[in-house]
């Protein structure tokens, strides 16, 4: 199913999630096993690889810079390292289609190469602001040019780069990730300091490949100049993916659902905290460290939910995950409060103004406030409502199906495709009424 399609759903009202699933390989570490992949020294092979556009897309860009990859083959992938110094000039612009995540760390990674090139996206992708990486990058040495702090981003080649050390204004894995990787290729040590907790899955990648990497409390560093070795890796399952079962599972009827597989990186964990703190019923089983990443198996049943206000430390570890945890606010009694989390404004859509919007259509008291949302537990009706082209804003709505009063038809969801390829197929086995509407 291309995302080019115009593809949008409809879901009947009702159901119940029961049974056990895998949903697909996480999207972060499937990016950064491509791109550590091809820069170690060796042959790296890869089991759980995402199959979603995204990923998809910082695969080919690797293979368009003369990098051997085989796959991938339902998950699995291997990857013939070129070493540090061994990506080619690609013979055209670097299409990342969707991916934030694809242009923010390759604009680290090739502000450091011999060659120049120019990373190019989708509509959606090429609104998205990319200021945050190139402007600190200029301060390494770094030479891009932006469509006023926008893609295309220009990159020129053989720019000496220096280490720095940056704290960082906003909490961003994608931020301190592309840092890093321009301080692989630094003179010096290159240092990043968040104000708050992000995803640690370059730094976790950095050591499975053997490249020194040190981590004090919210700060890492990396010292240019060093190699990576290749390794086998496997991915475990996306908790961004899980989140919207784990939603759905709680404001079901009569669920129990086992997710397996999980990751439950402590950086990614915001989901279930939040969601045990509205009155989650939700534990983990067979908790083991899978390719250096913690997973578990995850149930869910039926729950009772309350509205809470959500604790802004764990914001930023479930940044993706809002969407669908504003529909566990729609059917949680009482009022959610969202704050401090602005970041969600500049994500694939504005994510807190296309989920009010959503919800206000369904029968919710939604209020988008300067930095969250207000959510006043309610009734979910029948409605028709956007996605705004945004794979998560897709999945959520599809997902208050299964407390609505009647069938909600979800317009735009071609993207779905993005992160959660066989979304329908396994929603439907488990047990929401889902379709493509004709």
């Amino acid at each position: 199913m291309s995302s080019s399609e115009l593809i949008n759903y409809i879901v009947k009202p009702g159901g119940s999630l029961r049974g056990e699933m895998i949903v697909p390989g996480d999207k972060s570490i499937s990016h950064r096993s491509i791109m550590f992949g091809a820069l170690a020294d060796g042959i790296t092979k890869v089991n759980g690889f995402l199959e979603g556009d995204d990923s998809l897309a910082t695969l080919k860009a690797f293979k368009d810079m003369r990098v051997d990859i085989q796959g991938p083959d339902n998950g699995s992938v291997v990857i013939q390292g070129v070493g540090m110094h061994g990506l080619k000039k690609p013979a055209s612009n670097l299409d990342l289609g969707n991916s934030g995540t694809s242009m923010r760390l390759m604009a680290g990674l090739l502000s450091a190469q011999s060659f120049d090139s120019t990373l190019t996206g989708d509509k959606s992708l090429s609104s998205r602001p990319m200021k945050r990486v190139t402007d600190p990058l200029a301060t390494m040495g770094a030479a891009i040019s932006t469509d006023d702090g926008k893609a295309p981003l220009c990159i020129k080649g053989n720019q000496k780069l220096k280490a720095i050390h940056y704290d960082m204004p906003i909490a961003s894995a994608q931020v301190k990730s592309c840092l890093l990787l321009a301080g692989l290729y630094s003179d010096g040590i290159t240092s990043v300091t968040e104000p708050g907790v992000t995803r640690d899955h370059t730094e976790r990648m950095l050591k499975a490949f053997a490249y020194p990497v040190n981590v004090d409390g919210n700060s890492v560093s990396v010292e240019g100049g060093h190699s990576m070795t290749a390794c086998n890796l496997d991915i475990p399952a996306d908790i961004s993916s899980a989140a919207f079962f784990l939603v759905g599972g709680c404001i079901a009827e009569n669920s129990n659902l086992l997710l397996k597989n999980v990751g439950i990186n402590p950086t990614r964990t915001g989901v279930i905290d939040i969601l045990r703190l509205m009155g989650g019923n939700i534990t983990l089983e067979n908790e083991r460290m899978f390719g250096g990443e913690p997973v578990a198996d995850i149930r869910v049943r039926s729950s009772q939910l309350k509205g809470i206000n959500i604790p802004t430390e764990l914001v930023p570890l479930a940044i993706d995950e809002f969407p669908v945890l504003f529909v566990a606010a729609s059917c949680a009694a009482g009022q959610t409060v969202l704050t401090d989390a602005k970041e969600l404004k500049v994500k694939e859509s504005d994510r807190i103004q296309a989920m009010a919007d959503g919800l206000v259509i369904l029968g919710i008291d939604a209020v988008a406030t300067d930095d969250g949302i207000i959510i006043q537990g309610g009734e979910i009706h029948s409605g028709t409502v956007e996605s705004y082209d945004d794979h998560r804003i897709s999945m959520a709505f599809a997902i208050a199906g299964l407390r609505a009063k009647g069938e909600i038809i979800i317009n735009n969801c071609a993207n779905v495709a993005t992160s959660f390829p066989g979304f329908i197929e396994l929603a439907s086995k488990a047990g929401l009424d889902i379709s493509i509407k004709a």
